[in-house]
């Protein structure tokens, strides 16, 4: 489930070697492969071994940024944040236009649409996600076995026929639509380092998703460390073998890229192997069908990825705090949508094929390699465990190669789009850290409290004026809610910018009888937002010893229209009164939109934006009668006893997920504070009381508690003192028989 990335990468890292030595060495690059994916191989087993040791040391989900942080510091950690961040979004977009490719590949006439199917695909991915969907289950689990398998049987194959029988070879020089294949001497114009280089940079795609095991640590079931190993040396194996098996393939049969990314290599191959018959012909697309299903499955394991990265580094304050929320579907609904967009912006940029995206690839991958690499050798210079030299020469290896890969990346393929990457990577990492450090300038103003700040001198007085620009239900809304507040005095305020309308807004007070004072301001310069924060300076300074509520009504239209036809000027007179000292401004909102949908449900433009409000909630919150989402719910389990059927008496062990913690002083209890609980499941809820030294809580969390059930305040509520408390592990499919911990 956690593979698709990294055994997909397979599929298209052989044709990106070729694609780079063809145009210079000629058919001699079907040799040069050999040696180059060799080397590849090489770096997959030093690589594969550095990240052994990070999930063993760092069983929480983040990977190489996790790393950094713990070793170097959140700033440098922001190297790998980066990293991270644009591998996954180059991960999706390298991922669907390779499995665009390969559904291309398989029915050639959807070829003038291979952009619109890949940005069609990655929408599809969003939708999904933002709906709630996991990546978990069979339906992950599917594509990785079955494109595994076929690609075993195409390899296993297709040697045995090269050993036997022989297999077909393509003439690559001679099929319309390939590469440019070199006519000349070409195994002495292929030698050339740069062509080296760069074919070497491409096939380091075929690492891209090495990383994601060590991302996701805290998925696995206890012992998390142990588990992940084994399942990084299962992938890592599997990767190496089908990415020696394709590139042995692409040596005996000359299967050749093209232009347009279409044909594949690996299709190319399969139709080699198998050839042109019924049965040839179904396996061919089976292998078509498999190679889409795991590289579409492999750019899902982004958009889980990068918006719980993005959520660590907003938690580290050093990307927006809107990453950190969640949808009702408990996913990071604003990271997906980032991602998408940043995806898509990168396909039409690039125009959607493979060879164009790898440029952008490596350089992120392998700087999060390095990163890793680095922060494990410092992990083991501080703690110095048992073997801590032999693993620190294996991390370091991996650290400082993947460092020379990146500069290969960098310089070789620098003028075919590599350059982008080398220019946003920095700017990235300066954003980031600038961003951490308004961050830490905001806090460090707010938590400035003193005793006098923190139990602040209440006002002898308090004044509430109401900034009116003309009299309609919302004003009169601020005025009612004005006098709710009890003020000294209340007071209606226009700034007159235009005395005609003045004087008919003054007439229409009077004609309406309304029971609060207007006062009428000049405004002769027309900046309404100054001359309000002198008038509340001024009042403040007249009467020291008053608190002073400045009300504005702000009419809430429709989110699309509205921002169009009206403007912004309570939020900019509101964000300016609140300098003032001895003053605060406050917004009071009237919904406009409700009630012209409730009186004219008929207009045009309401009902596109009804329909348009209506997808957005659907696609954030799904139908309301599946409101419970997979995290709250608690599976059964034998030994266990639902809520709703608990009994003064008895004693019941129960699962439930908390829901309320509140702290109290017990009267008839002199021994201190009482911790009160909430734990409810999918029947009904029991309150928890611990008078004695009780576990970390905290809400949200889903607990197993063992105790003695006593009958509450009122019939049916049932409470249990002092239970033994077990956490649960949220991510185990039986969650109520893993204890996580005990507390």
């Amino acid at each position: 489930m956690l593979s698709p990335d990294a055994i997909s990468s397979s599929a298209y890292g052989t044709e990106q070697i070729l694609v780079e030595l063809l145009p210079y060495a000629g058919l001699a690059a079907f040799t040069l492969v050999l040696p180059i994916t060799a080397v590849i191989l090489v770096i997959l087993v030093l690589v594969a071994a550095s990240y052994r040791q990070v999930v063993m040391a760092y069983t929480r989900a983040g990977g190489s940024y996790v790393v950094a942080r713990e070793n170097f510091g959140p700033r440098t950690a922001q190297v790998a944040a980066a990293a991270l961040l644009i591998d996954y979004v180059v991960t999706v977009a390298v991922q669907t236009s390779a499995g665009t490719a390969a559904v291309i590949s398989a029915i050639p006439a959807l070829g003038p649409y291979n952009l619109d199917i890949t940005i069609g695909v990655v929408v599809l991915l969003c939708y999904v996600n933002l709906r709630g969907l996991r990546e978990a289950g069979r339906p992950f689990a599917v594509p990785t076995y079955l494109f595994t398998a076929l690609m075993v049987a195409m390899i296993v194959t297709g040697l045995v026929k090269a050993a036997t029988v022989g297999l077909p070879t393509y003439d690559a020089a001679h099929l319309p639509g390939a590469v440019p294949v070199h006519q000349d001497s070409g195994l002495v114009a292929g030698a050339t380092v740069m062509v080296l280089l760069r074919a070497f940079a491409n096939g380091g795609s075929s690492l891209t998703g090495v990383e994601a095991i060590s991302n996701t640590v805290s998925a696995f079931r206890n012992p998390r460390g142990a588990n992940a190993r084994k399942v990084l040396v299962i992938m890592a194996v599997i990767l190496g073998l089908l990415v020696a098996g394709v590139s042995l393939l692409a040596y005996f049969t000359h299967a050749t890229p093209y232009t347009s990314g279409y044909p594949s290599v690996v299709s190319q191959e399969a139709r080699a192997v198998f050839g042109h018959g019924a049965f040839g012909q179904a396996m061919f697309v089976l292998i078509q069908t498999a190679t889409a299903l795991i590289l579409y499955t492999g750019a899902n394991t982004s958009f889980n990825g990068f918006p719980f990265l993005a959520s660590f580094v907003a938690t580290d304050r050093f990307l927006p705090r809107q990453l950190t929320k969640r949808g009702h579907r408990l996913v990071f609904s604003n990271g997906i949508i980032v991602l998408t967009v940043l995806a898509g912006a990168l396909l039409l940029f690039s125009g959607g094929t493979v060879t164009a995206l790898v440029p952008f690839y490596a350089i992120g991958v392998f700087t999060g390699f390095a990163m890793a690499g680095y922060g494990m050798t410092k992990h083991h210079l501080r703690l110095r465990e048992r073997a801590w030299r032999t693993k620190l020469a294996i991390n370091l290896a991996a650290g400082l190669l993947s460092t020379v890969v990146v500069g290969i990346f960098a310089i070789a393929k620098f003028t075919e789009g590599a350059w982008l990457v080398v220019v946003v990577f920095p700017i990235l990492v300066f954003v980031l850290i600038r961003l951490n450090r308004e961050y830490r300038a905001e806090a460090a103003v707010l938590e400035q409290l003193t005793a006098e700040g923190a139990n602040p001198v209440r006002y002898a007085h308090h004044q509430v004026f109401v900034l009116v620009s003309t009299i309609d239900l919302a004003v009169v809304e601020a005025l009612r809610y004005g006098r709710s507040l009890r003020p000294d005095k209340i007071t209606a305020l226009h700034f007159v910018i235009d005395a005609q309308a003045a004087e008919r807004l003054r007439s229409r007070w009077e004609e309406l009888g309304m029971h609060t004072a207007l006062r009428l301001i000049d405004v002769p310069d027309r900046r309404i937002a100054r001359a309000a924060y002198t008038f509340v300076r001024r009042a403040t300074e007249n009467a020291p010893r008053t608190g002073i509520t400045v009300l504005l009504p702000r009419r809430s239209y429709a989110p699309l229209l509205g921002r169009l036809l009206h403007d912004r000027t309570a939020d900019r007179i509101a964000r300016v009164v609140s300098r003032a000292p001895q003053a605060a401004a406050t917004i009071v909102p009237y919904d406009v939109q409700t009630r012209l949908r409730t009186m004219m449900p008929d207009l045009p433009e309401e009902r596109v934006t009804a329909a348009i409000e209506r997808l957005l909630d659907r696609i954030s919150s799904g139908d309301e009668d599946n409101a419970e989402t997979a995290a709250d719910r608690v599976s059964a389990d034998p030994v266990t006893t639902p809520c709703s059927q608990l009994r003064p008496g008895e004693e019941a062990v129960v699962d439930g997920r908390l829901r309320e913690l509140a702290t109290s002083e017990d009267a008839a209890d002199s021994r201190g504070p009482v911790l009160t609980a909430q734990l409810a499941d999918a029947t009904a809820t029991v309150v928890l009381e611990f008078r004695h030294p009780h576990p970390d809580l905290e809400p949200g969390q889903l607990l197993r508690v063992t105790g003695k059930v006593h009958e509450g305040r009122s019939e049916h509520e049932m409470i249990m003192r002092d239970p033994r408390c077990h956490f649960l592990d949220p991510t185990s499919p039986d969650q109520g028989a893993q204890p996580d911990d005990e507390g």
